[in-house]
């Protein structure tokens, strides 16, 4: 997988948002994705150096329209650490 591949995009949200002042940022991932290349990735993509890398499994929701009832698509999330002195100047504008 290509490095823009890994990353699907940033989540922003206010707890992300809050995260971000300790120097740590949420991205979508895909579920293949292992913590080494969503590490690579970010070291790639946004020329830092990561500390740390965490993911979390989602499961996607079921939705009903009307009598159908379907199910989202599961997902994965991931939160990059940088090491300290580092940032994504992408987030801070």
């Amino acid at each position: 997988m290509e490095a823009r591949d890994i990353l699907i995009r940033p989540i922003v949200t206010e707890k992300s948002t809050a995260l971000m002042e300790q120097g740590k940022y949420t991205f979508r991932v895909p579920l293949a994705a292992t913590k080494i290349q969503i590490r690579q990735a970010v070291e790639q993509i946004f020329k830092v150096k990561v500390q740390a890398v965490n993911t979390m499994r989602y499961e996607g929701k079921l939705k009903r329209m009307g009598r159908t009832q379907g199910r989202r698509s599961d997902w994965k999330k991931a939160v990059v650490t940088l090491k300290p002195g580092e940032a994504i100047e992408l987030f801070e504008g």
